[in-house]
């Protein structure tokens, strides 16, 4: 059994690697929901739904978000009714944010609703929302506190970050039980940004110090390679917050938490010094281009875990 915790596209991308190489009753994959938000009266979760697009294999590889082939009839129907539509919500899409808010007003819990999409989208693995309660994330710039999607979207993550904070709450049940799941073998923190898709789902309570006192490897995987973010702003927030754009960064955030850090050929210099923080390192090709190559650095993290049994 492996527990995944995931966000944004780096951690869509392996969730589905490891999707590709593990049964569904093998996986566990919890998602950040400090992104998500409402909007038009819809809840929005957009890390639920790429992790769930890419398992579907439908998502928009392009984009890195949303969903393949999409058309944006209704935003621009918006925009001519003069809404401010600095959100894009594509018309395939909208229908997913509507069975959700649906299920939601039904009184489902967010894990509930979110188990219903996933079998409509023919998805086995299990996506589990890191709450069931709101647990916003918002960031501090030198625009002022923003919640994250006018950071991230809105302003296109432009504002100067100074910190980032979290709501914490309760962790989901269905969180808390693969974290205590006598079958766990081990915890794979997928390459996702570690202050904005990570952050929030550590600083549930509880869950740091169970991170902490695990039985089991937990393993996670860098997002920066060679001096740069694969995708989105995690770069520029490091530099911001005047840390170091390396991996080595990354191994301290998680220090206490991990055991092993994967990082690409381009950054195996700073394996000394990350070892040197009692991190065993793995060194491999991190890029994943394609799903051959999903499922390729997926086998390898796994197998990386396992030697640290």
């Amino acid at each position: 059994m492996i527990l995944a915790l995931a966000g944004g596209v780096g951690g869509a991308r392996l969730a589905s690697g490891l999707a590709s190489c593990r049964e569904p009753d093998q996986l566990a994959l919890v998602v950040n929901t400090g992104d998500d938000f409402r909007l038009y009266g819809l809840h929005i979760a957009p890390d639920l739904d790429s992790v769930m697009y890419a398992l579907a294999g439908c998502n928009d590889a392009e984009r890195g978000w949303g969903l393949r082939g999409e058309s944006w009839q209704c935003m621009r129907a918006l925009e001519q009714l003069g809404a401010g539509a600095w959100f894009q919500l594509g018309d395939k899409d909208l229908a997913t944010h509507l069975l959700r808010t649906q299920s939601l007003n039904g009184g489902a819990s967010l894990t509930k609703a979110t188990h219903g999409l996933c079998q409509a989208y023919g998805v086995r693995h299990g996506i589990l929302p890191m709450s069931d309660q709101p647990a916003p994330t918002w960031v501090d710039t030198d625009m002022g506190r923003l919640p994250f999607q006018e950071y991230f979207v809105r302003e296109q993550c432009r504002p100067r970050v100074a910190g980032v904070q979290y709501s914490g709450g309760p962790p989901s049940a269905a969180f808390v039980q693969s974290l205590q799941n006598p079958a766990l073998d081990a915890i794979v923190i997928c390459p996702s940004n570690p202050y904005l898709s990570i952050g929030p789902i550590i600083a549930l309570d509880g869950v740091r110090s169970a991170l902490k006192q695990r039985a089991v490897p937990a393993v996670a995987v860098s997002p920066i390679v060679g001096g740069a973010s694969i995708k989105g702003p995690l770069a520029k927030i490091m530099g911001e917050l005047e840390v170091p754009v390396s991996p080595v960064s990354v191994a301290r955030y998680y220090a206490g938490l991990i055991d092993g850090l994967v990082i690409d050929q381009k950054d195996r210099r700073y394996r000394p010094e990350i070892e040197d923080l009692g991190i065993k390192t793995c060194v491999t090709d991190t890029v994943m281009l394609d799903a051959e190559a999903r499922g390729m650095l997926a086998r390898q993290v796994l197998d990386f875990a396992g030697t640290l049994n």
